[in-house]
């Protein structure tokens, strides 16, 4: 199976590269993204993926800059990326004051080795500067903060960290616990299942909770451990799938939003009021239990379930099927979708629902 995956990762970048960057291959897939993300082509997850998301993005930006759209991306392509192109990663020595498509996977990769940059800028300054000295340190290498063969490869097969890993002295001392960011997952799913907010992990790790979050992201949680009953997950699981096929909504999607939403966990409640496992606020309870359902619901994990499935399911007939309209509906409210549109932020939030179909 792990040679059947390695070929298909190699077939899928060989479809989107050409030339010098076959050469690195998978390692550049963080820099087209981060490039298409800051001009608004792409929505997704900065995972180093070659997804169909991607390459679709990268043929929207080609034809609207008037280049071939195949999906290749080329020197023309990274040319028209502006200040998030140029060079390839691994094709100069990198140090402070340069900018640049390499510039953006070395920020991607420093963040998977646990120093995520505040913000993925493309521009080697004085903060990517210091994460690079950390990281060289960690390394044991000289910590000049210059990006050259040696923290090139210990950056990209982390092999170094890997060996000192039980010394004592290079253990990161934190009380808590350690998460790695996933495809997917977002700040507020995070916070909601470690029992905390968004602005306490987003301080806790340095963060800043308005950029993206980084897939391979090491963050420090909070020590309190909520107590979730013996087959919790797996109740939670068949309510959904059991209220999906009661309403006639796929169960993948209703799956993926309830993740999204809560991680599956009924004890989430929000600063806005929301509650369960599907984050239903106390206003669409309401709505729901009068007007969708007819009926009052038990104020349980399997209610709140029935209570989010119903409303997800009246929101897709109130936008003809359309499942960005109703999934931005769910978390934005449908009155200021169909006013204001999804928004930066709901987009991403349907994003990410879309993508973790299937996933869990």
């Amino acid at each position: 199976m792990a040679r059947i995956s390695t070929l298909l990762v190699a077939v899928a970048l060989a479809a989107v590269f050409s030339g010098d960057a076959l050469a690195i291959g998978k390692v550049q897939v963080p820099g087209v993204q981060i490039a298409l993300y800051r001009h608004g082509y792409y929505k997704g997850s900065i995972d180093g993926i070659s997804g169909p998301m991607t390459k679709g993005a990268i043929r929207k930006f080609q034809k609207d800059k008037g280049l071939k759209p195949d999906g290749v991306v080329g020197k023309r392509t990274r040319v028209a990326f502006g200040k998030f192109g140029g060079h390839l990663f691994g094709s100069r020595i990198l140090k402070r004051g340069m900018v640049g498509f390499d510039v953006s996977v070395l920020q991607f990769l420093l963040a998977k080795r646990g120093f995520p940059p505040k913000s993925m800028n493309s521009n080697f300054g004085d903060g990517t500067h210091r994460l690079v000295r950390k990281f060289q340190r960690r390394m044991r290498l000289p910590a000049d903060g210059i990006v050259g063969r040696r923290t090139r490869a210990a950056l990209l097969t982390g092999r170094v960290a890997k060996a000192r890993v039980h010394r004592a002295h290079d253990t990161v001392k934190v009380s808590g616990r350690r998460h790695v960011v996933r495809p997917g997952e977002t700040l507020t799913g995070i916070a909601a299942r470690a029992g905390t907010t968004v602005a306490a992990l987003a301080r806790r790790n340095g963060l800043d909770p308005r950029q993206f979050l980084l897939v391979g992201t090491r963050l420090s949680l909070p020590s309190v451990r909520q107590s979730v009953p013996h087959g919790h997950h797996g109740t939670v699981v068949a309510s959904l799938n059991r209220w999906a096929g009661y309403y006639g909504v796929n169960s993948d999607l209703v799956r993926a939003l309830a993740w999204q939403e809560s991680g599956f966990q009924h004890h989430v409640r929000s600063r806005i009021g929301a509650i369960g496992v599907m984050q239903v606020i106390p206003a669409t309870r309401f709505f729901t239990e009068r007007f969708v359902i007819g009926a009052p619901v038990p104020e349980t994990a399997d209610g709140n379930v029935r209570i989010g499935v119903a409303y997800l399911r009246h929101l897709l007939g109130e936008f003809r099927g359309d499942l960005r309209l109703a999934l931005g509906a769910y978390y934005r409210g449908p009155a200021a979708v169909r006013k204001h549109g999804l928004g930066p932020e709901t987009r991403h939030f349907v994003a990410n629902v879309l993508a973790l179909r299937g996933r869990v």
